[in-house]
């Protein structure tokens, strides 16, 4: 299993072996999935969200950016422009719930992010997005 650093870092190198391919500056947002310490589940916010969330499953933190997906992760954990449960509570990226979506234009990322955060939350996960 990659860890998201390695990830990344491989999906980088790929698209840099892609000779002629000009990016698409339109498509250049991303979804991503943080996994969130299970001690989250201490905040009344939290737990009030996600009423029926599966005990096995894991707390996740839904986000968009216009940023790499671990550079946004390492913003919030450095406390910049972050949220405060990705900040406080966030353990490593979930590329495995988010790599097939990206990128996408800005609008569909704004999407993306709502739906994948519904969709996960259905699926018995708990789930702060936005």
């Amino acid at each position: 299993m990659f860890t998201a650093t390695q990830f990344f870092a491989a999906k980088e190198k790929n698209q840099r072996r892609k000779k002629g391919d000009k990016k698409d500056s339109r498509h250049h947002h991303n979804v991503y999935v943080i996994e969130l310490d299970p001690r989250v589940l201490k905040d009344r916010k939290f737990r009030a969200a996600n009423p029926n969330h599966d005990p096995v499953k894991p707390c996740l933190y839904v986000g968009s950016t216009g940023l790499s997906p671990h550079e946004r992760f390492l913003n919030h954990k450095g406390g910049y422009k972050s949220n405060r449960y990705a900040e406080k509570f966030g353990l490593h990226l979930r590329p495995d719930l988010f790599a097939v979506y990206n990128p996408m234009p800005y609008e569909a990322a704004l999407e993306m992010e709502e739906e994948l955060a519904e969709s996960l939350r259905e699926k018995g996960y708990a789930v702060w997005w936005g």
